[in-house]
């Protein structure tokens, strides 16, 4: 009887315990996308909103040590919502999120002004520069002078996506010389620019990626509505399926973070890509994909991708080569790479920066023996176009001191794909075991190019976060579609205005600067730089002008000084109440007479000026449409533009060449956009 008890006690004791713990509350866990962190700073004076996810049901309390409260349920899609005021500019503050059984507290909250900034690489470039061929001016000593704890920057990690995602990799940094040389340049000046005239914390959130196209930028349903992409998003949206399995495999695979830290400040350095098995001469490689080089990876089988490729020729060296000291000349590679020679070492470039820097090693004569030799090149390419892209003469090998008798290296290469970059990941597929040639089929592959891409990976899991308004710094990847640009920088302003409920958000943006475009008297970019011009119609946008500060040897200028503040002078006049000069003469009437065009001005602060030491900039056209050099009086606030033999003018252009250079400018020193006056300027 006795066991018996014992039993019925133990039993109906396991039976209390059993329905105790069915009676508790499930774990709330409790998620928080990563833009809400330390040393955020939230839009002063709005409404700010705070999201997240969490158990369905769960209660979720929202406080502020300045008062401010905000709760939430969590909806059975398990996320959630919470909307708070923010009062005037201060800090530091604390913000607390909790729910029954969790509590995270936000530490060192500013409250002032949020922008975001985004575009592809001259947005991108960092105020460290890509030395040594892309540089910043006065680089070292901005970064010496950078500590400031009322400028804030987020970083956006990049990231593609067929649909919108919910969270972005990266974390609220203090400006200070650790961290702003990591930070695109352009963005920070913009915010030095802010704090030094208003004096309040300032946020930047930078999104970019270089040599991207803007309907990358453009969610799926806004760029639907544009007849030239209508049929890719109707496809994009086909696919997802597809791309989820790829991401379920890609996320199986071995990864190697390639994120710049204090620890790890030159990430790609060092690394080992399947070195061993791919520079190994005996690998056997007849499995391997042809390419002819110079390419692109990008025309070859792989198509757009960003990630590590081994490329490998063989070639004889001559008998009477033996033992001679050897030059191995690659031209430029993009973006980086490591060089072996029959397995050994022989050179590399592995920091960013260095694609336009061509590739000349030095190879040793005791190294150097008669018959077959293997050349395999590892490249790293980290955006846009990658690969061994130079000149065909560049692409050579030739005793040293006898380029005379170079023998080509041009033709075909074997190539293997071992890692593909995405969001600072690099995701390794074994060459040994083909892991990318048995990857899941995908109809698209999807890129940093593709459509809506970016704004899936990189913008929308931003919204609904409270911004005062955005900068843009892109375009260059669209010369050569201009009149489409026009129509997609109005459907990228307005996607952005409703995705982050602001439909008057400030869109402040840069036209592009000079660059030969591989023709300085063409007019592919003069046309971009026209279709920028125009959207200036677009309410609340604003341009920032950079004709005078372009450099003809490289589409990254140097300035970005210039174009940080440039930029916040729309802003401090726009939005600030600043009474200050803040764009160059902008035309805004033309009149045409038998024998000239009158073009009137705004914005010329009292005086227009053209700057003689430059070639002349305008030339005017009758109705044959053939331009020609033109006279130029300046009358007032008024330009007379004229030409022997054009006896009926039509149009006039400024400095409508790719290569073009500033002349006119108003009294502020600050420089008018390049122009057309022709109703359509791109044929």
């Amino acid at each position: 009887m006795k066991t018996k008890k014992s039993i019925l006690k133990f039993l109906y004791f396991s039976i209390g315990i059993l329905l105790l713990t069915q009676c508790q509350a499930p774990k709330s866990n409790l998620f928080l996308p990563a833009i809400f962190s330390d040393n955020m700073v939230l839009q002063q004076n709005a409404d700010a909103i705070i999201w997240g996810k969490a158990t369905p049901g769960t209660s979720i309390e929202v406080t502020t040590d300045w008062g401010s409260s905000a709760s939430a349920i969590v909806g059975q899609d398990s996320t959630w919502q919470a909307k708070f005021p923010v009062p005037e500019a201060g800090g530091p503050h604390v913000l607390t999120i909790q729910t029954p059984d969790t509590m995270v507290t936000i530490q060192n909250v500013m409250l002032g002004e949020v922008w975001l900034a985004s575009g592809q690489s001259n947005m991108e470039m960092p105020l460290a520069g890509w030395p040594p061929r892309d540089t910043i001016l006065h680089s070292a000593q901005v970064i010496a002078d950078s500590d400031n704890p009322q400028i804030r920057m987020f970083t956006v990690g990049k990231k593609t996506s067929l649909i919108p995602l919910s969270d972005v990799s990266g974390s609220w940094e203090i400006s200070n010389p650790q961290n702003a040389g990591h930070f695109s340049a352009t963005a920070y000046f913009f915010a030095v620019k802010l704090h030094k005239e208003l004096g309040v914390p300032i946020g930047i959130i930078h999104s970019s990626w270089g040599g991207t196209p803007i309907e990358s930028w453009i969610s799926n349903e806004t760029l639907s509505a544009h007849e030239d992409f209508k049929a890719i998003a109707t496809k994009l949206k086909q696919i997802i399926p597809q791309e989820k399995a790829y991401n379920q495999w890609l996320n199986s695979l071995k990864q190697i973070s390639v994120k710049t830290s204090d620890i790890n400040k030159e990430p790609y350095k060092n690394l080992d890509l399947f070195d061993g098995y791919c520079s190994d001469p005996e690998t056997n490689t007849e499995n391997w994909k042809s390419i002819n080089l110079p390419d692109v990876i990008e025309n070859s089988e792989v198509g757009e991708i960003d990630g590590v490729f081994w490329f490998r020729k063989t070639f004889e060296i001559p008998d009477d080569w033996a033992g001679k000291n050897l030059v191995i000349s690659l031209g430029p590679i993009d973006d980086m790479d490591v060089t072996y020679l029959n397995g050994e070492r022989i050179g590399g470039y592995e920091t960013e920066g260095q694609w336009l820097v061509e590739r000349i090693y030095s190879v040793p004569g005791e190294k150097i023996k008669s018959g077959k030799a293997v050349l395999a090149v590892r490249v790293m390419d980290i955006m846009g176009g990658g690969g061994i892209n130079g000149k065909s003469e560049l692409l050579t090998v030739y005793p040293q001191n006898k380029p005379q008798n170079a023998i080509s290296l041009t033709g075909e290469w074997k190539y293997k794909v071992v890692a593909q970059l995405s969001g600072k990941k690099l995701y390794l597929f074994d060459p040994a075991s083909d892991t990318f040639e048995n990857r899941p089929e995908r109809a698209i592959t999807l890129n940093s190019h593709t459509p809506t891409s970016l704004y899936n990976g990189m913008i929308a899991p931003l919204k609904p976060f409270s911004l005062k308004g955005s900068i843009w710094y892109q375009g260059e990847t669209n010369v050569g579609r201009a009149k489409q640009y026009l129509g997609l920088m109005e459907l990228l302003i307005n996607d952005w205005r409703n995705r982050f409920n602001n439909e008057n958000m400030p869109f402040y943006y840069v036209q592009l600067a000079p660059w030969n475009y591989n023709d300085l008297t063409g007019i592919s970019s003069a046309s971009l730089r026209e279709a920028q011009r125009r959207s200036l119609q677009i309410p609340n946008a604003g341009m920032a002008v950079t004709l005078d500060i372009g450099d003809l040897n490289t589409i990254h200028p140097a300035n970005k000084i210039a174009v940080g503040e440039r930029l916040a002078l729309w802003a401090l006049a726009k939005n600030y109440d600043k009474n200050l000069a803040y764009t160059g003469p902008l035309p805004s009437e033309v009149e045409r007479t038998d024998n000239k065009v009158i073009i009137t001005f705004e914005h010329t602060e009292g005086e227009l000026i053209i700057h003689n030491n430059f070639p002349n900039q305008f030339e005017i056209a009758g109705k044959n449409g053939k331009f020609v050099p033109a006279r130029v009086k300046i009358n007032g606030n008024k330009i007379e533009v004229s030409a022997p033999g054009v006896s009926s003018p039509v149009n006039v252009r400024y400095a409508y060449r790719n290569g073009a250079e500033a002349s006119l400018f108003n009294a502020s020193g600050l420089p008018a956009p390049s122009f057309t006056t022709e109703e359509e300027f791109e044929k």
